[in-house]
């Protein structure tokens, strides 16, 4: 008997732990989710042969996916540039960590957002990000889907693919009109820091070899400093 109520018991709990698991990954957002994860698991494969492969590179590639997410694409890139990437390398890897980034961390928020899934860690790095977004969704709002585009394109401190597609899901946009947009000006963003930083790299490595490698650090330094300065401006 006690053993049919103990059944009973965890049968009901796993109900709503089921229905909130169907409903997650039936909607819009659960898919993307869905796609962010397998896009990710495809490139941490990749990264997994190339070791096997080619160790060496597989370092650069790591080190390089571990710089794009810590502390932005433009220190990424310079980094990849610094050891004698490609723009065929380079790139394509950019575009593969932001499109990752936003298919992934977009559709946590939302259910976040919606209290249908609160990660703890996320919290408050979600919070934040919701109010950058509130700030400047009427600048945004005023030119609709080209003003995104922009906003995510521009180089500006706080803009990007994250807070470019919560702010055009407060905007009521669709889904998927929405990560269209906000990809698309990723990529551009993209091509023309590649552009400009390989123009850069060229220019600075005729005068000294660790010239390129002071720069990439420039630009952590800058960003690390850009974003405490950041933080202390808005907890004054």
């Amino acid at each position: 008997m006690t053993e049919n109520n103990n059944q009973s018991d965890s049968s009901q709990d796993l109900e709503p732990k089921n229905k909130l698991t169907t409903t997650l990954l039936a909607s819009p957002e659960g898919r993307l989710l869905l796609t962010g994860v397998t896009i990710a698991f495809i490139y941490t494969l990749w990264l997994a042969v190339m070791l096997l492969v080619s160790p060496q590179d597989s370092q650069i590639f790591v080190a390089l996916t571990a710089t794009q997410v810590m502390f932005g694409r433009a220190a990424a890139m310079a980094f990849g540039y610094s050891v004698g990437l490609s723009h065929f390398v380079v790139i394509p890897i950019s575009m593969i960590i932001e499109t990752i980034l936003v298919l992934i961390f977009f559709p946590l928020f939302i259910f976040s957002w919606r209290h249908l899934l609160v990660v703890n860690w996320l919290k408050n790095i979600f919070e934040r990000i919701q109010k950058t977004a509130e700030a400047r969704k009427p600048l945004v709002r005023k030119y609709g889907i080209i003003g995104l585009f922009a906003f995510v394109w521009f180089p500006f401190w706080m803009t990007g693919p994250f807070v470019g597609s919560v702010i055009g899901f407060m905007l009521g946009l669709r889904l998927w009109l929405n990560i269209t947009v906000v990809l698309s000006g990723t990529y551009v963003a993209i091509i023309g820091w590649a552009i400009f930083l390989r123009q850069i790299h060229k220019s600075v490595a005729s005068y000294s070899s660790y010239a390129a490698m002071v720069l990439m650090a420039l630009l952590v330094i800058i960003f690390i400093t850009a974003n405490l300065l950041h933080k202390t401006l808005k907890e004054n």
